[in-house]
């Protein structure tokens, strides 16, 4: 498995809007990707940012959402992120991801 890690900056008191827009547009275009597998995110709200990781199937597949609908999510989180966000890429060695339950996320 392959995983896609982006770090932003987000804009200030943006993070209840940041996670709306990932809950309600961002993850359901990911769910219709190719190889796409999970998506995690987390925010920090006293540093203004968020640290999102997706999962794929393949290197291949990763790659390909990377070119194709990538920058129509970047477009989507425009009124939230300041400044570009980074974007690094991992092979999975390990996860207990699968493991956790919505109750235990809460």
């Amino acid at each position: 498995m392959f995983g896609r890690q982006v770090t932003m900056n987000l804009t200030p008191h943006s993070t209840v809007e940041f996670a709306r827009i990932i809950n309600n547009e961002i993850i359901p275009l990911l769910t219709k990707q190719k190889g796409f597998r999970e998506e995690t995110t987390l925010v920090s709200p006293e540093r203004s940012q968020a640290i999102a990781t997706s999962f794929w199937s393949t290197k291949e597949d990763a790659e390909t959402y990377g070119r194709t609908t990538y920058p129509e999510i970047l477009k989507t989180l425009t009124t939230v992120v300041d400044g570009t966000p980074t974007v690094e890429t991992f092979e999975l060695a390990t996860s207990t991801v699968h493991t956790l339950t919505t109750a235990q996320i809460a």
